[in-house]
């Protein structure tokens, strides 16, 4: 239990304590020519989102002539490459690939083909905000800086994306403590960018490219940070399985992370290690935790140890209201505690079944494209 209570609560309120020491926040610079920009964008059968995407990069508030945009057609099956090279910027270049072979295949093979002194990785769905760009690479003026995250903004989340929503901001909290007592562990995949020079090879087939690659720029001393005014505009999932599966195959790519760099998981392996305990691979175990406790609770309840049996029905309530609010949407909309609990057992239930989803297939990269419609900033 005191285990559990650190990992949701300690480990936040141990970085908010630690923000009044003395530390190193990043410092913006202000040199006078902006540094040149490679956007990197892959997609996959995304005909229906791409046009917007590439409006909303072109429109961003920074030197047009400091900026190109790479768009990586990924094994496409639509219209996706004919909409990417008919687009007016000259600013766009295409690379097409197939067949299909995943995000961070696609991010290694283009690596060498880039040359500007940034690199900022997007995904298709999210719109940014206009000074998204200029706000990212700022905050990479600092020498001490590698990695410069956005934050994403859920609009519009109703049912159980209010409670992802909920949680979404809670993560947001941690990193913001995280970033302002050293570095964060991972970056906000849809909007982050980082120096070109400190990205080293991509091995193909990672779920996680997004820690990956920020984990590799810390590796080399440089600070991950969170740059709160970069923002990234998106719609909550109105699907709950969907959601529940996009988040196993995500849990599932830590387990991954962990099986090919082992070193994260040593404290001698990494400058971030005892964070990414703290922060990612506690929360793998969880849901174990939880049973034990469950499980123990309820056997000393049966010897009649009145404390034990509170505790082990107070669990029987709390899971009977996330289930509740995992099975009713309307009173998981106007009920928060039902739609907090539901989300806290759809997050632990994914954690569970995420060792056996990558267990049985370690390949499962691919990920599958999400539409809906597109968000209004």
């Amino acid at each position: 239990m005191a285990l559990l209570a650190f990992t949701y609560v300690g480990y936040p309120l141990l970085l908010a304590l630690t923000v009044w020491l003395p530390r190193r926040p990043h410092q913006p610079g202000t040199r006078g020519t902006p540094p040149r920009v490679d956007v990197l964008l892959v997609v996959h059968d995304a005909a229906t989102q791409l046009a917007r995407k590439l409006d909303n990069l072109a429109a961003l508030d920074y030197p047009p002539d400091r900026v190109r945009i790479n768009v990586v057609c990924d094994g496409c099956t639509d219209t996706t490459e004919a909409i990417a090279r008919s687009h007016p910027s000259p600013r766009i270049r295409v690379f097409a690939f197939a067949p299909r072979r995943g995000k961070s295949a696609c991010i290694g093979q283009v690596m060498p083909q880039l040359d500007a002194e940034v690199v900022l990785f997007v995904d298709v769905r999210q719109l940014l905000a206009p000074e998204a760009l200029s706000t990212l690479v700022a905050a990479l003026e600092d020498p001490g800086v590698g990695v410069a995250s956005g934050e994403l903004q859920i609009m519009q989340a109703q049912g159980l994306a209010r409670g992802v929503d909920a949680y979404w901001r809670y993560e947001k909290l941690v990193r913001r403590l995280e970033s302002a007592t050293g570095s964060m562990v991972a970056a906000t995949g849809a909007l982050y960018a980082v120096r070109r020079s400190a990205i080293g090879e991509i091995p193909e087939g990672l779920v996680l490219d997004d820690m990956w690659i920020p984990l590799q720029v810390a590796a080399c001393g440089f600070r991950i940070v969170a740059v709160p005014a970069a923002i990234a505009y998106d719609h909550g999932s109105v699907d709950a399985a969907a959601e529940e599966a996009r988040k196993r195959r995500t849990l599932a790519g830590n387990y991954q992370l962990i099986h090919r760099w082992p070193a994260l998981a040593l404290p001698w392996g990494h400058p971030l290690t005892m964070r990414l305990w703290c922060h990612k691979w506690l929360r793998l175990l969880a849901p174990w935790m939880l049973l034990l406790v469950l499980g123990t609770s309820a056997v000393l309840a049966s010897r009649g140890q009145l404390f034990y049996l509170a505790v082990f029905v107070l669990q029987l309530l709390a899971y009977a209201l996330a289930v509740v609010g995992r099975g009713s949407p309307s009173i998981a909309l106007h009920f928060m505690p039902a739609r907090m609990a539901g989300a806290f057992l759809s997050l632990n239930t994914s954690a569970l079944l995420a060792l056996s989803d990558y267990l049985r297939r370690p390949d499962a990269h691919l990920w599958q494209p999400t539409h809906h419609p597109g968000p209004r900033p």
